[in-house]
């Protein structure tokens, strides 16, 4: 028998193992006429898998459902194939990347997207949750795609087929450019990915949303009608006052947790006031804006620190250690109502420095920040003391972005305000 997939038209698991089959020159046909709620619940679904869940794979030898495993298992079916890369380390790569479109992205997608089209209940907090987890993933995605085309070696492989796959309903229905323009090489990705002949021919034409869409309200229930014969149906005991319970979507909503850092007696320096002064001086920065800081510094309130890459020997191409820089401040925009920050890359020819200055709210690095950003493990920080006039000065150049900088020319300033 024909290879036999089980999934409506349009669903992006099943385009995993359609596009796997022509890359492999595998047949799979895909069922006609298929409903979801009605064919997936028939007793020979079931048998197949007994959860309703689509796509299935019905092969000879029986019946394959997740779809990652049906994609594998229609990419083995040729020997050798690329698909799976050329070497043990490519074969490894390429499971770790089909591993996280799954966990990484296409859950935080799921989160974010399927509220708002009303498959799932609709939680402000859980979708800022899911946004920001998106953001942090498609950040490191960015990154390692910096100098890449695709995901593993120099050809598509089942990597870029799960993960273009998984990025298809983002892209489609809720990632609009404003959102994916801070992830350049994701966009990049994804838009090679989905014209190349064999993903087109599966999954057609691509257009990206144009707006996020509105959340979905229910209808209110029916109002009880009244009984005909009110006299009738009277019981002679005098009926107990019914308890209405509000429905959930008329509840009120729950206080977001705030931040620790908002609980933090209030400090005399206003972040905005800072960032304010430091992007309108134009001239006499010195005088005006380094002035204007520590005028305004509390250090009560706030502290400031410095990081040092603690990898500078990789460091060798000048654009990919830019990038690395800007993924960082990307993947920190959750901490931007806290913090300032600035970055150099330092030298005139590789392995390039990256140092850093980190103003934050309070007297350490926020937990959520260590928590959330990968990149902090990647950077020693070392907290200044403003009482050695060194360190203190050290801060001044590093704001002002002075040229030469601790006697090595500065290649890249970039600031987080």
């Amino acid at each position: 028998m024909a290879l036999v997939l089980h999934s409506g038209p349009g669903n992006k698991n099943a385009f995993k193992a359609l596009i796997a089959a022509e890359y492999s020159g595998v047949k799979v046909e895909l069922t006609k006429n298929f409903e979801m709620g009605v064919s997936n619940e028939t007793p020979e679904f079931l048998k197949m898998n007994p959860l309703g869940k689509v796509p299935v794979l019905e092969t000879p030898d029986g019946a394959v459902f997740e779809s990652n495993a049906i994609a594998r298992y229609v990419a083995r079916l040729k020997d050798d194939n690329p698909l799976f890369g050329s070497s043990r380390i490519e074969k490894a790569h390429v499971e770790q990347w089909i591993d996280f479109a799954a966990t990484e992205i296409d859950s935080s997608v799921s989160r974010y997207l399927y509220p708002r089209l009303g498959f799932m209940p609709y939680v402000q907090t859980t979708e800022e949750t899911a946004i920001a987890s998106l953001k942090r993933a498609l950040g490191s995605l960015n990154t390692h795609l910096t100098s890449k085309t695709f995901l593993v070696g120099h050809s598509v492989t089942l990597a870029d087929i799960v993960l273009t796959c998984n990025l298809y309903p983002g892209f489609a229905n809720i990632l609009t450019k404003k959102f994916t323009s801070d992830f350049p090489h994701v966009e990049r990705y994804f838009w090679t990915m989905v014209n190349q002949p064999n993903f087109k021919k599966i999954i057609g034409d691509v257009k990206q949303a144009e707006s996020v869409p509105p959340v979905q309200k229910k209808a209110a229930p029916p109002k009880e009608a009244k009984a005909k014969d009110a006299k009738k149906e009277a019981p002679k005991e005098a009926p107990k006052p019914k308890v209405v319970e509000a429905p959930a979507e008329e509840e009120a909503p729950k206080p977001k947790p705030k931040n620790p850092l908002d609980l933090l007696p209030p400090s005399k320096m206003i972040l905005d006031d800072w960032k304010r002064l430091y992007s309108n001086t134009k001239t006499n920065f010195r005088e005006v804006a380094i002035k204007g800081f520590w005028d305004m510094y509390d250090p009560e309130g706030y502290s400031l620190w410095f990081c040092d890459y603690k990898y500078n020997d990789e460091n060798t191409v000048s654009f990919v250690t830019m990038n690395k820089v800007g993924g960082f401040l990307q993947r920190m925009d959750l901490c931007r109502k806290y913090a300032f920050g600035k970055m150099l890359v330092i030298g005139s020819e590789p392995p390039f420095k990256l140092k850093g200055l980190w103003l934050f709210r309070g007297q350490e690095v926020p937990k959520f920040v260590m928590d959330e950003v990968y990149d902090m493990e990647l950077y020693e920080w070392t907290k200044v003391d403003i009482t050695d006039e060194a360190q203190k000065e050290r801060v001044s150049a590093m704001i002002e972005d002075q040229e030469p900088f601790e006697g090595e020319a500065l290649l890249d300033a970039k600031c987080f305000k």
